[in-house]
Formats: structure tokens, sequence, C-alpha cells
């Protein structure tokens, strides 16, 4: 058995009969949906249409959702249905992340993941969605594709029909006849404001230079697979997109910490392999300054959740495809390498090199890990970005030689290793700056990806990225360093890193995914 929907937009009349009567069935909170109706209007007076479209869970065959989730909360079942179980979920919003398309929100009632589960113990009992028996014009046809004498499946033969986002790989099982592009395509329309129930547009997203980017890549790619034009077409309602934003401020942190605590690790284990004059005594404090972000670290990525309690699940209740899960075991064997290589030194004793080579590679593990999880993030495009390991390594090497040579202010046994301190930071900065420039001034795959791009080097975030990131935090820096200064540059460098992480963060989660 394989289940899906189809929506018939020949029959839709946008009535939310639909919606009311999954409210209704699950009991949601005011302000989340699991299903809900977009209306869109084309035209000028009295030439206009209007067209609604039927959002909700993909139940995709090959489902970001369930790869990214670290405790198999989000799952998919033998019969096609992606399903919950809320008594797993941490609220770590990474399903949201994955998801491509807005379906998945956060219980405001019990902090976990909630969606369109097909109503799943309905279909158990032989019964079928209340949304599908609500409906007034059998717009909504629900089904075993797999079973070639169902109407989902006859409807599939006869009519073309049109899914969302398909070029995103994850075999969407929600099927639109007559889909509208201007519906399915969130970049696609305008939103003003001007009507009782529109949406704001996300704030610094030039609309026309996305649609332009959206019609062109289709194009290329011959994707013109949507009924209709999006010429003058406008969102009139929408539910909010609580899915906006869902990684914040303390996401930006626990990178930037994350690399200072792998940088040291790197940059100290390097010097060492080298032949560099590293003592025990010089040792000592960076390992526990490293402890000291890899904590920090561990707090942030705890506080960040909608339900902490839960964080040992990550552990005790592992989904091994998980990222999250991969990065966590990684985080706690680098602090184990980084405990014992601290009693070794604190003992009088240089680590050996067997020690120095294990921090060397559970540091490069700490710093790199995050960009496999950011691209299992699926709905974020920016993210995907293939040079996103560079970022992360370059970061972890200014970071720790940056935090080495200031901590060689108090700490007299790091002193004499500025000078190989600061090259590395002039290295780790040149590096950085050759990946903001494969990132930010090369074409992107898709028009997501291109438009968030475009609003860090030319939109809302152009004055913290020229004078924040790239003047202040590298250029500055790497002309103190070549005047034989460290302390400024070191300081720059590290406010500069902050504030990428900060951007990337937040650019990458602002553009709407429904």
């Amino acid at each position: 058995m394989n289940y899906g929907f189809i929506i018939d937009n020949r029959k839709c009349i946008g009535c939310h009969a639909c919606t009311v009567a999954c409210k209704s069935e699950h009991d949601t909170a005011i302000g989340v949906n699991r299903t809900w109706v977009k209306y869109i209007e084309k035209g000028a007076f009295p030439n206009t249409h209007r067209a609604f479209s039927v959002m909700r869970c993909n139940h995709c065959a090959e489902s970001p959702c369930t790869e990214i989730c670290p405790t198999t909360a989000l799952f998919q079942r033998k019969d096609g249905i992606v399903d919950f179980d809320n008594r797993r979920c941490i609220g770590c919003k990474a399903c949201m992340q994955a998801c491509p398309y807005d379906a998945i929100h956060i219980d405001p009632d019990n902090g976990t993941a909630a969606k369109c589960n097909y109503c799943a113990h309905r279909v158990e009992i032989g019964l079928e969605p209340p949304c599908v028996n609500v409906c007034p014009t059998h717009a909504i046809v629900s089904g075993d594709l797999q079973d070639e004498t169902s109407e989902i499946a006859t409807l599939l033969a006869l009519h073309p029909v049109q899914v969302r986002k398909p070029e995103k790989g994850t075999e969407p099982k929600l099927f639109y006849i007559e889909g509208d592009q201007a519906s399915l395509s969130p970049g696609a329309t305008e939103s003003n404001g001007s009507y009782m129930w529109s949406d704001q547009p996300p704030q610094g997203v030039d609309l026309e230079a996305w649609r332009k980017a959206s019609a062109q890549l289709d194009h290329e790619q011959g994707q013109a697979s949507y009924q209709g034009t999006t010429e003058s077409a406008r969102k009139v309602y929408a539910t909010a997109e609580p899915h906006r934003g869902s990684w914040g401020r303390t996401v930006s942190a626990y990178l930037f910490s994350k690399s200072v605590a792998a940088g040291i690790g790197l940059v100290l284990a390097a010097l060492f392999l080298m032949g560099g004059s590293v003592s025990a005594s010089a040792m000592v404090p960076a390992a526990v300054v490293a402890l000291a972000f890899l904590g920090l670290t561990n707090f942030l990525l705890v506080y960040k959740l909608e339900r902490p309690d839960r964080f040992i699940y990550v552990l005790t209740k592992p989904q091994w495809r998980s990222w999250l899960v991969r990065g966590a075991y990684i985080m706690m064997a680098y602090g184990a390498i980084l405990s014992i290589a601290l009693v070794v030194s604190w003992l009088g004793a240089r680590p050996p090199g067997l020690l120095s080579v294990a921090v060397l590679v559970l540091g490069f593990g700490t710093a790199v890990y995050s960009a496999f999880l950011f691209n299992q993030a699926r709905g974020r495009d920016l993210w995907q970005s293939p040079v996103l390991p560079l970022h992360l390594i370059a970061h972890a090497v200014s970071a720790g030689a940056a935090a080495l040579g200031l901590l060689g202010i108090v700490a007299s046994s790091l002193a004499p290793l500025t000078p190989s301190f600061a090259r590395i930071l002039a290295f780790g900065l040149a590096a950085s700056l050759l990946a903001l420039g494969s990132e930010f001034f090369s074409r992107h795959q898709t028009a997501d990806g291109e438009a968030a791009a475009k609003m860090i080097v030319s939109g809302r975030f152009r004055t913290r990225f020229w004078l924040g990131v790239f003047l202040a935090g590298h250029l500055i820096p790497i002309l103190i360093l070549a005047s034989g200064s460290f302390v400024p540059a070191a300081i720059l460098a590290l406010f500069g890193l902050a504030l990428f992480e900060d951007i990337f963060v937040e650019a990458g989660q602002a553009l709407p995914l429904a």
C-alpha cells in the first residue's frame, strides 16, 4: 500500500471545510493548522481570477523530515504515511527546516512537532480522513496509489498532475490537478498586506527578482508543468507561516562557540604534529578554554529545544541518519579526548602523537558536521551550499587561532606561539574570503538560494555583510596582521565570524516555503 492525496483544483471552492474538519479531529491549538487553504488572485478588474490550493504534508516517499529527526519522532509507515510520535519529540525544529513545504509546526500545547498524519488512526480502521469526507465538491481524494482500481490511481492515470517543488527530489504524494504555478510556488505571488488575511512579505526580499529567477530556472530545466502564469498574481489569504525564523540567534551562537572550541584543538594539534614548540603547560589553558566553549555549545544546543527535558533521547533513542545525533556523538568524543589531553598536560607530559591526531580528527569533525546537518535541512536552499564545509573549517581555524592568541595575553605559556597564531589566523581569514567569494558571487542552483544570497550581498543584510563581515571581520584584520599587530585583528576577526553566522542563519530562513 502507498497512500497519497489528490487535490482537484477544478472543484475546490475555498470553503475551508477541510481545515475545520482537521482542527476538529485533532483538537489543534489556535494559530496552527495541519491543513489550510491558500488563496491567490490574478489579473485586473474586470478580468480577474481566484485560485485555491489546499496545503498540507506531502507524505514524501523520500521524506527529509524523517531523515533529519534525531529521535525517530517522525517516521514513515509501511503504507507510505509519514507519521509522528510526539512522545519522542525533543522540539529541535530540525524537521521544520527540512520540510520544503512548510507543513510542520510546533504544537504550542506541548512543544512538539505536529503535522498532517493522514489521520492514520482512521485509515487503520478503514475510514477516510475527515477532510475528504467533508469536502462538499469532492475536491480532495485519498487512497492507495498502488491499487489500480482506486479512484486516486484512476485520476492519476487520466489527468496530468503537478506537485510542489519537484526539484527537491522528495517524491511528494500530494498531487494537484490543474495546480496553479502562482499558488504552488511561494515566490510567485505578491503579498502587499492590503487584504484582511494576507501575510506580509518577508522583509527585504526582492519578490520581482525572485519570480524572474524562478521563471528562468523553470525554463532552463523544462519544468513549466504548472497551469497558468504568475503575472500580476497576488496572495490574498493564507495562514501565518509558523516556521520562518524557527532557528534564531541561539543557533548562530552555537555555531560560533563550536568554531572556537573546535578551532583551538585543530590549531594546537596541527602545530604539535608539525613539530611546533607546544609545551605541556601551554596545552593546559588551551584545553580548559576549548572545553568551556564546548560546554557552552552543548548548553546552547539543549537550550534551543522546545523540550530540553528530553534531550537525553538523542542518546537513548537515536536515529542514526540524523546529523544531529552524529554531531552529538562527535562532540562527546571530542570533549573526552580534550579531557584526556588536559589531564596528560596537567601531569606535565606532552600529549603523545596519537592523542594529538585524535584531537585533530575530532576537532575537524566537530567543526564540519554542521554542514551536513544544514544539508539535511532541505527546505532551506541557501544552506545546501557545497561551500559550507569550507566556511566552517575556515571559521574554526580563524576562531581557534584568534582565541589562542588572545588567551596568550593572560597565559604566558602560550605567548611564544603568538606569531604562529597570527600566520594561522591570516590563513584562515584568507580561506574564509575565498569561501565567501565562491558562495555569494557565483550562481546558485535554485531561485530560493539565489534570492537568499542576494539578500546578503545587496538586500537587507548588505550593510552588516559588507561593513561588518567583509571589511571589519576579514579585510581589516588581514591588514592589521600584516602590520605586525595581533590583538585588534583577533578581536575583529571573532566579531566578523559571529556576525556572519548570524546573517547566514537568518537569511537562510527569510524566504517563505508555502
